[in-house]
């Protein structure tokens, strides 16, 4: 679901990017009204959940990969603004240090990855966690609300690609960036999603959420207690870092993300836009280190960006004001 660079058209790609710009301000000012400070570090712990589950690649049918998003997740432990900001920053780290989503993308992949899912995916949330009582409600609500806030994600997606051919082709007719229109994109997209994808967003979230309120319950927005950053959820993100090389088991590229010469044998030709487009040289492309073997490479990539989100969100903590009385 990571747009890659010159698949949309710069048009399309700066009118999402446009559109991002208020909503991240809306975002940053109901942070800081709803987010405690001390609180802040902890945001970074749920955004490399994101960042971590991103890396698990699982089998699509059409033989596709996907993966989790964790948006819910984190809208449902410190608000869906909050999840906004920390998704954002997630793939801001993806795209600028590792090559995964285009830089010119990173409007619409936070469009739809940071913004839509995590709302859509909080307010059903809310509206299923009402209607059950208890944890049962809260874990039934995680399960409906993921499932339809990354499958939300992905319509967008398609749609996003789908439209490039019918905006924009030469004077031939062939298309310039993606050369799907929407009646192969949105089928294929949403196919994998809406069968494999959105179950695995679920699992993730309704996992990590289970043992965050078994193991360290005052993980969250909703207690003051201090310790949340126990040992017990240190060792879940350790864990989590050790397993990512298992997102390698998983072959093929994820739909929309060919490079472009396997696209160039799919279509029968090099779309315009694509071979001329510009392209950003990530210091870890695909979360490789050199000639390093792949695993090792996913290693070092889980840490380095588990760390750049641990250590940005403690400097947000830092030059944040001190917290005014938040049990008020």
């Amino acid at each position: 679901m990571h747009i890659p660079e010159n698949y949309l058209s710069p048009s399309t790609c700066a009118i999402l990017d446009v559109a991002m710009i208020p909503i991240w301000g809306h975002a940053v000012k109901k942070v800081r009204e709803t987010v405690p400070r001390d609180k802040m570090p902890l945001v970074g712990i749920a955004a490399a959940f994101c960042f971590l589950s991103m890396m698990f690649n699982i089998p699509l049918p059409g033989g596709t990969t996907g993966h989790a998003v964790c948006g819910t997740l984190i809208a449902i432990l410190f608000g869906p603004w909050t999840a906004c900001l920390a998704v954002s920053i997630a793939l801001i780290i993806q795209a600028v240090f590792f090559g995964d989503g285009g830089i010119l993308a990173i409007g619409a992949n936070c469009f739809n990855m940071a913004f839509v899912l995590p709302l859509v995916g909080y307010a059903v949330y809310r509206a299923v966690s009402g209607r059950i009582e208890g944890r049962r409600g809260e874990l039934v609500g995680a399960a409906v609300g993921s499932y339809l806030g990354l499958n939300a994600a992905a319509l967008l997606a398609a749609i996003e690609f789908g439209i490039q051919p019918l905006l924009f082709s030469d004077a031939s007719g062939a298309a310039l960036y993606c050369p799907y229109p929407l009646s192969v994109s949105i089928p294929a997209m949403m196919l994998g999603h809406l069968t494999v994808a959105g179950i695995a967003e679920a699992g993730f979230t309704v996992g990590i959420l289970a043992f965050l309120r078994n193991a360290a319950p005052s993980f969250g927005i909703e207690t003051t207690e201090a310790d949340s950053a126990s040992a017990p959820v240190i060792g879940l993100v350790v864990a989590l870092i050790a397993a990512t090389p298992l997102g390698l088991l998983a072959t093929g590229d994820a739909w929309g993300e060919w490079g472009l010469e396997d696209l160039a044998q799919m279509v029968g030709y090099e779309p315009a836009g694509l071979s001329s487009g510009w392209e950003w040289s990530a210091l870890m492309p695909d979360y490789t280190v050199g000639v390093l073997p792949e695993w090792f490479g996913y290693l070092i990539s889980a840490i380095i960006g588990v760390a750049l989100l641990v250590i940005i969100f403690r400097l947000a903590s830092g030059a944040m004001r001190p917290s005014v009385d938040f049990d008020a």
